[in-house]
């Protein structure tokens, strides 16, 4: 009581008059006495509390209404948020605000604090338990395993003088790796290898920090121009990964441009879905390569908005190309800039391995590799790629106009706030570029190897997606198939595929992702193709034949299918006396796998 009353002197200009032994005369009540007495015409004095009894009737005692109005002054009031009753609530409420405490805030304002019927303040003595964090996880992943979408990370260690070949959590036991995205084998090249040992011993492991903070390290400028140069660009940019460089360009753009619209193919990596999100633009969602709905989403939009088309050139998952041309075409129509990543192209297609986009005009290319020849590559406005693919070692890059290079240099946190690539991997990401500018026997062999795959996977009639790049995807159709097809494959064929299930395919699409590179023998493909056949034979998995009885999936039995024909020519890998080629259909929404 005396802490109470001693307490609330501080905070009540009219108790602060009063004495402690006044206010307790004045609380304590004769025998048979009705409550309201000296103190409740008190309190009415008070302008906290006759605002308070005004706003509600009491049954407590006037003394501890009085204590607890005081001392809540004193403190900051800390409000449960009322639960959200749709999405638009759901962003209105994520966060609270909590007041500062304030040990002289005006007692008018605390009253305001303390005395919402709407809104009752949680004391630090509450009895609620606290929340189980462990079995909010537990609960999270259990839905994983309930729809199969769980993720299984194998334990796989490439060998680099053995590659393709790996070894598993024991030493002994190794695997033919038939996942990879180093779809070159570049990552044990010796072209990299002796450079990053020697750059690792000059200059040390690791890049010290930002390049802001560090400084701007002369083997990050060289790789950066040899990417602008890759690309027919005027500049590029290193980022920590092409994640990154997707989610930091598009955020940090498209939030600067006034009003954007960003319209997205249905089938984007999560790195620009990411980005878009995160510059808070509106995005118009159009169907995977379908330029009909492209256009019809361009045309709802104000000439003068700005708008960027982002898109790819090969959709990694299902292995279809980006109609380079047609978007190019629809962005100058309707006053957009073209977002095109790279990533799965970039060293595997062109003469000189800059992507799908400098493979499309192959013999210009070829003969004049330099800005303003005249390709579709000088058309696009912004190019994003990879380091960590076909490249063989990590990181990620944009290449563009050099101004806006520069504005994504000074603005992106996403690159301000990075450290830096290490001095060796820059190195040897330096010596990849240059390494495959001029060499095509890597690509051309992967391109052969994939071929093989994919026709020898037809005859059996064992269902791969259709597609003109180098991606061997082999339906199953259920997350469980796909799981048990990659685990026997690992546990008695030593064959190393990982399944892919949702959200990175759609529900029913779940699939093998397969791989050829240009270190896979004829060996490997054959033991490769009957341990498939062995597997779909045991457990009766669906064939095409199949698929076309139940109306097609994903491409594979699909009815009047279309005639897809690879993107490297017959011609481009040295084949024209080998194969007859199909009549090329150019690539459509109508194409689509």
């Amino acid at each position: 009581m005396e802490f109470a009353l001693s307490q609330a002197k501080k905070t009540c200009p009219f108790l602060h008059v009063t004495s402690t032994s006044s206010l307790r005369r004045l609380s304590t009540l004769p025998a048979g006495a009705k409550k309201s007495n000296a103190l409740l015409n008190k309190a009415q004095q008070c302008p906290v509390m006759s605002k308070a009894m005004e706003a509600q009737s009491t049954t407590s005692t006037v003394t501890t209404q009085h204590q607890t109005r005081a001392i809540s002054t004193s403190r900051p009031s800390f409000q449960k948020p009322t639960a959200p009753t749709n999405a638009k609530a759901v962003e209105s409420t994520d966060s609270v605000a909590v007041p500062p405490k304030a040990p002289f805030a005006s007692t008018t304002t605390a009253s305001k604090t303390t005395t919402s019927s709407t809104e009752k303040p949680v004391t630090l003595n509450t009895n609620s338990k606290h929340f189980d964090y462990e079995s909010f996880y537990h609960h999270e992943l259990e839905k994983k395993h309930q729809d199969k979408s769980y993720r299984y990370f194998n334990n796989i260690n490439r060998l680099a003088q053995k590659f393709p070949r790996a070894h598993t959590a024991r030493v002994e036991d190794e695997v033919t790796v038939w996942c990879a995205n180093d779809y070159l084998g570049m990552g044990r090249n010796p072209v990299l290898t002796e450079t990053m040992k020697r750059t690792l011993d000059r200059y040390g492991a690791g890049a010290g920090g930002t390049r802001n903070i560090a400084g701007n390290a002369d083997l990050h400028l060289r790789l950066e121009s040899e990417l602008a140069d890759l690309h027919h660009k005027e500049g590029a940019l290193v980022f920590s990964s092409c994640y990154v460089a997707n989610d930091a360009t598009l955020a940090t753009l498209a939030s600067k441009l006034p009003g954007c619209v960003i319209f997205s193919d249905q089938l984007n990596h999560a790195s620009m879905i990411q980005g878009m999100r995160h510059s808070g633009a509106q995005k118009k969602i159009f169907r995977h390569n379908d330029m009909g709905h492209l256009e019809e989403l361009l045309q709802s939009v104000d000439p003068a908005t700005p708008k960027i088309i982002a898109f790819e050139s090969v959709y990694s998952m299902c292995g279809s190309i980006g109609p380079i041309h047609e978007i190019v075409g629809l962005a100058k129509k309707y006053g957009a800039i073209t977002f095109l990543d790279e990533v799965h192209a970039v060293g595997m297609y062109g003469p000189r391995g800059a992507g799908v986009a400098e493979h499309l005009d192959f013999d210009l290319n070829a003969a004049h590799p330099s800005m303003g020849n005249g390709s579709i590559v000088d058309e696009i406005d912004i190019i994003t790629g990879t380091l960590g693919k076909a490249y063989g070692v990590v990181g990620g890059y944009i290449a563009a106009s050099a101004s806006l290079v520069d504005m994504i240099r000074s603005y992106a946190p996403g690159f301000i706030f990075t450290t830096s690539l290490p001095p060796a991997v820059v190195s040897g990401a330096m010596q990849s570029v240059k390494y495959l500018k001029v060499s095509n026997s890597e690509r051309q062999m992967q391109q052969i190897n994939t071929r093989v795959v994919k026709s020898r996977l037809a005859e059996l009639g064992i269902p791969v997606v259709p597609n003109p790049s180098h991606i061997v995807p082999v339906l199953l159709g259920d997350a469980a198939s796909a799981k048990l097809a990659s685990d026997e494959l690992l546990s008695e064929h030593g064959i190393y595929v990982q399944s892919i299930n949702y959200p990175t395919v759609p529900v029913g699409e779940e699939r093998l992702r397969i791989t050829p590179t240009p270190g896979h023998n004829q060996d490997m493909i054959d033991h490769l193709v009957h341990s498939l056949e062995t597997i779909w034979n045991r457990y009766g998995f669906r064939r095409v034949n199949d698929w076309v009885a139940e109306g097609g999936r994903a491409g594979v039995g699909m009815p009047n299918p279309p005639q897809i024909s690879p993107l490297w020519t017959n011609g481009q890998l040295g084949l024209d006396n080998v194969v007859q080629e199909p009549k090329v259909v150019k690539q459509s929404s109508s194409t689509v796998a």
